[in-house]
């Protein structure tokens, strides 16, 4: 799989200039999904796709804004902007500085490196995963828009879980009848970029197929496979890392990839709060080996 999207990479440094860069050919490449891709990108690199194209774009472009051979439209042409002035907004964002003055000034740019992805071995240990298969379920509950954050305390996500009387939640908790049993953190509708700050529906409910009260949330999630990964460790650090090293070491090394539909968190907590036992549920299909 690494060496598939170091292909796909090596196909982006080949179209920055003149032509527009298709993810549904670098996932062709990569012999996956676009979906899958974008999700794997992002994990592995820190930054969405569409963000790196962008930084790679700039960075290149830069050293021909420094050279001089080209007018500061040619290359704005070159690059893919409609207008000097997209370009000059563009080139700011990511230098700090507009591009006639970086050449005027010869000012310091920021540069994006060449990405390539290659498998580090950090420890001995393994996930404790299994693959299972689930018949078309609801998940009932409350839900809110929220903000995606990668690492400490979801604010957004705590503040609305306050909201939510006693009564409610045990009139939700009543509802669960399959596992992944009792109260659910379910996240649907994420931006494929992942990229931090975008917005999520974020359910906080249970599995069931029990009929759903009409002053409760509902979400229908079709039948499918599901990998089911568990953890422990302090909360919340450990669930969030528990993500990453899903897409980032259990995705490369077996015969998966993920696909639309909700990540379904099951969490219980040490009596201080501190620690955390979850099981993380990731849609998922097999793919060709």
């Amino acid at each position: 799989m690494l060496e598939r999207l170091n292909q796909a990479l090596e196909h982006v440094e080949a179209h920055l200039v003149d032509q527009r860069i298709e993810v549904a050919e670098l996932a062709r490449i990569a012999v996956t999904s676009e979906y899958h891709f974008r999700r794997m990108f992002s994990a592995l690199a820190g930054i969405p796709l569409s963000e790196y194209i962008r930084r790679r774009r700039l960075t290149v472009a830069g050293a021909e804004v420094l050279a001089g051979e080209r007018t500061l439209l040619e290359i704005a042409v070159r690059y893919g902007y409609t207008s000097g002035e997209a370009f000059a907004r563009a080139f700011r964002a990511v230098h700090g500085v507009g591009p006639g003055e970086a050449r005027r000034t010869g000012a310091a740019l920021h540069s994006q490196p060449r990405m390539s992805f290659r498998l580090v071995i950090e420890g001995s240990s393994g996930m404790r995963y299994r693959v299972v298969e689930k018949e078309q379920f609801v998940v009932a509950g409350r839900k809110a828009r929220v903000p995606l954050v990668h690492e400490g305390m979801n604010h957004a996500i705590a503040d609305f879980i306050r909201s939510i009387g006693q009564e409610t939640i045990r009139r939700i908790t009543a509802l669960s009848d399959q596992e992944p049993e009792g109260i659910v953190a379910v996240s649907d509708g994420l931006d494929p970029s992942r990229a931090e700050g975008t917005e999520l529906d974020y359910y906080h409910g249970v599995v069931t197929r029990a009929a759903v009260p009409e002053d409760l949330d509902a979400l229908t999630v079709p039948a499918g496979a599901w990998a089911v990964f568990e953890n422990s460790g302090p909360f919340p650090q450990a669930l969030q890392y528990l993500w990453r090293d899903v897409f980032t070491q259990w995705f490369p090394s077996n015969p998966y990839r993920s696909r639309p539909g909700p990540e379904i968190l099951r969490t219980r907590l040490s009596p201080d709060g501190a620690e955390a036992d979850a099981e993380l549920w990731i849609p998922v299909e097999r793919t060709e080996v």
